[in-house]
């Protein structure tokens, strides 16, 4: 598979980009319809997606460096050059919160509930950006000999990218559906952190490329980290509600 989908003066255009870009333009527009339900202003959305998601691409790009210093510490200028590849989704989920937190701060925004309407946003743009993986012939697992395997370098191999796809749009499902149900602000978004990781940790699993600290993969140890934290705030939250509430 060609991961070049067309050519303009001489510039390639990757699959992995475009992928991305929809999943963007597709999050931004599901997340002005969610603000809008909850009487924020009709831009708040773009505005903070003009902070955030520069944000998130640089720290999805510091986080896999990091990780990969024994590399780019002898090769500086190979840091900028994105489009070689080697972006990490944790590290542009985290750039990104953080972006997100300043801004509400700035703009005298309730943070849990503008999380709550991105959270459904976030997991859907990761579910389509997978794809990209497919076009790169990356992200994929150990040999097998399922039905669905996909051959890479003339190996079956797990598709792990369609794995995490599919189970991020069932996420993505849960978060819209569970919105009404939601008892205080938050709640969404911490679904949204729990639920991606718990599938991200046993996919990555199957992985062979994965970033590692020592003998351990890097997005497991930072998905059970995701996990407990989450768990955690929720029973912070929830505790303020009840409290708030008699």
């Amino acid at each position: 598979m060609d991961p070049i989908a067309f050519r303009v003066f001489g510039i390639e255009v990757a699959w992995y980009g475009i992928l991305i870009s929809i999943g963007i333009f597709l999050g931004i527009f599901i997340a002005i319809i969610r603000a809008k339900r909850e009487n924020l202003y009709e831009d708040v959305i773009l505005d903070m997606a003009l902070i955030a998601i520069p944000l998130a691409v640089i720290g999805a790009r510091l986080y896999y460096v990091i990780f990969k210093w024994d590399y780019y510490g002898q090769n500086l200028r190979d840091i900028i050059k994105i489009r070689e590849g080697g972006l990490a989704i944790h590290g542009a989920i985290i750039a990104g919160v953080l972006a997100g937190y300043v801004f509400c701060r700035y703009k005298n925004i309730g943070f849990w509930k503008l999380a709550d309407i991105c959270a459904p946003s976030i997991i859907l743009g990761q579910a389509i950006g997978r794809w990209g993986n497919y076009f790169n012939q990356e992200a994929y697992g150990r040999p097998t000999d399922l039905p669905w395997a996909i051959e890479v370098d003339g190996v079956m191999v797990h598709p792990t990218f369609l794995y995490e796809s599919v189970w991020n749009f069932c996420v993505f499902a849960f978060l819209l559906i569970y919105t009404k149900k939601k008892k205080y602000e938050g709640q969404i978004f911490l679904y949204y952190l729990v639920l991606y990781s718990i599938g991200r940790f046993f996919i990555e699993g199957l992985r062979t490329d994965s970033l590692m600290i020592g003998p351990l993969r890097t997005a497991q140890v930072i998905s059970i980290i995701t996990i407990v934290g989450a768990i955690a705030l929720m029973k912070i939250l929830n505790k303020k509600r009840y409290f708030t509430s008699r």
